[in-house]
């Protein structure tokens, strides 16, 4: 099967949004940084904290720090603090996102965000970049731990185009976008191929050992496979 032919036929298309639509490595790794501080804990190499981005908040403190779940949980807490009035605005669009989402619309694709970050915060990054008009669908975790699992996200995701946009079979239709291995790994589980994108913050090997059926190294690089046009045309 010509894997490029079937993708360009998905008309639903889920993207992740840290390391995928926007680069938000300054603002995770100040957060991180800041809620470490509370337990006395000092970082001066920011790329260590790289891991923080993209997997749940909570499983990154008990394993690259071994906090335990309760401590752990209030290191969240701590990172939003610092994460929900400065974090949240230290991001960047990654170039050319913008006319990604542009010209997928208007090839009637119907776009989702799914993403582990909370809800509340992730429509406030897309607000902030003028993105929210190109999504039907937006999906994340919930301030009280719950839905923090790519795949829980995904699933929702499809609930949401079973209930509320009416359609019957919405897997067979889509494809998940994403630079980590959860992102892949959430795909597999919900039965939709995954595509992962090499300029965020998961290594290829990564991101192949979790299941990518595709990957990009750029922004065109995706587009193409989306839609088997070369961008800008």
């Amino acid at each position: 099967m010509d894997l490029l032919a079937e993708f360009k036929k998905k008309r639903i298309i889920l993207f992740d949004l840290d390391g995928t639509l926007t680069d938000p490595g300054v603002g995770i790794t100040n957060s991180v940084m800041y809620a470490l501080k509370k337990y006395g804990i000092t970082v001066t190499e920011r790329s260590t904290l790289y891991p923080f981005i993209g997997p749940p908040l909570i499983q990154s403190f008990e394993k690259f720090y071994g906090f335990d779940h309760e401590s752990a949980g209030d290191a969240v807490t701590a990172y939003r603090e610092y994460f929900s009035e400065k974090g949240i605005f230290e991001n960047e669009l990654y170039e050319g996102i913008d006319a990604l989402l542009s010209h997928l619309k208007e090839q009637g694709k119907i776009l989702c965000l799914a993403t582990s970050k909370p809800e509340v915060y992730a429509g406030r990054i897309l607000e902030h970049f003028n993105l929210t008009k190109y999504f039907d669908i937006q999906a994340g975790s919930l301030l009280n731990g719950e839905r923090t699992n790519k795949a829980e996200v995904i699933e929702w995701v499809m609930k949401q185009l079973r209930d509320k946009h009416g359609l019957e079979n919405p897997e067979k239709e889509a494809l998940m976008v994403g630079d980590r291995e959860h992102d892949m790994a959430g795909a597999v589980k919900n039965h939709i191929p995954g595509v992962g994108v090499l300029y965020g913050y998961g290594s290829r090997e990564e991101l192949e050992m979790a299941g990518a059926k595709g990957l990009a190294a750029t922004v065109p690089e995706l587009y193409k496979i989306l839609t088997g046009n070369i961008f800008g045309r």
